[in-house]
């Protein structure tokens, strides 16, 4: 490797947003794909340090991917939330890859994946759905686990009913099927695009907005805020505005009456806090067959980050749980 691209590789090591929640030295690897397109590297015969990274467009949406375990292993595909990154999910796939081969997605418009133009708005959220079960299809041969969180977890949600053979069982975190009507989507459309023109204007100040909602209250006052919103303002606010205009809960299409036709074990977590999830996880349940409802005490809209010991300890259980009927 020249002198300049290993001064590169070793800041990136240094200072990357995929280094979230653990540092890129103790794992003795990191890829950057500036300088590699699909790389593997293994330093030990423990599977963690076992990493794939990945650049992907598929059906014109892009794609970043990075899996952390042995290909062998049951496949957890994680779905992050607006503003986020697969990065995100880190955290929690350190403490599984012994036993899963965790899948961490970059959506579109968010860390690595960038837009090159601007997509089209109508179905595009259908489009990168159908990109996600490409995904799996090309280097899945059994079906997944899936875990999505907020944005994630619609897209994880409308994957799951769109492409049921795919996936063995599936946790939705904070997330719901979409808004019912036309017009509370048309509604939700403008919202979203004076939202996005406020990322564009003022990315950090919108950040700061953000985060004064109500369903971020138990997280402001964790001690991992300001690491969290540190890492938001790592991403491209022209990318993120693009990303809302096109994946935003008004352009998505409702998934409530496709609940009634489910057949994977589904559970959705919410947080004890966040109240109007609660209620939309409530509702949910009562239409879709094989679904529970578990709510975590004391968090809001971000439980998996509030408390990642309990969130640990209900997927385990919950994907190690033998079902004793089918759906």
């Amino acid at each position: 490797m020249p002198k300049s691209q290993f001064t590169k590789f070793f800041m990136i090591c240094q200072c990357s947003s995929f280094c979230k929640g653990v540092s890129a030295l103790n794992y003795g690897f990191y890829i950057d794909l500036a300088l590699f397109k699909t790389t593997t590297v293994k330093k030990s015969d423990n599977p963690c340090n076992l990493i794939h990274a990945m650049q992907k467009t598929l059906q014109e949406v892009p794609l970043h991917i990075v899996t952390i375990g042995e290909r062998t292993l049951p496949r957890i595909l994680f779905l992050h939330g607006f503003l986020g990154s697969g990065g995100d999910w880190l955290p929690v796939a350190r403490e599984l890859c012994n036993d899963f081969c965790c899948v961490m997605v970059d959506l579109p418009g968010h860390g690595k994946a960038g837009f090159r133009e601007a997509p089209p708005s109508d179905g595009f959220f259908e489009q990168t759905v159908d990109a996600l079960a490409e995904l799996l299809r090309l280097s899945a041969s059994s079906p997944s686990y899936l875990v999505g969180y907020s944005m994630g977890g619609r897209l994880a949600l409308a994957l799951l009913l769109r492409h049921p053979e795919l996936f063995t069982k599936a946790i939705i975190v904070s997330a719901s099927p979409g808004l019912r009507t036309n017009k509370e989507q048309s509604d939700r459309q403008v919202h979203d695009d004076r939202i996005a023109r406020k990322i564009e204007r003022n990315f950090e100040g919108f950040i700061e907005a953000w985060y004064d909602q109500p369903l971020f209250a138990t997280l402001k006052h964790h001690p991992i805020f300001k690491e969290v919103e540190s890492e938001r303002k790592i991403n491209d606010p022209r990318n993120l505005a693009l990303a809302l205009r096109v994946l935003g809960t008004g352009r998505q299409r409702s998934q409530w009456e496709a609940l009634q036709h489910n057949r994977v074990p589904i559970r959705f977590f919410v947080g004890e806090k966040d109240e109007r999830y609660v209620e939309i996880g409530h509702q949910m349940v009562k239409l879709c067959p094989g679904s529970d409802l578990e709510i975590f005490p004391h968090c809001g809209h971000t439980l998996q980050l509030e408390n990642k010991e309990l969130f640990l300890d209900r997927l385990r259980f919950f994907f190690n749980q033998q079902e004793e009927k089918q759906l």
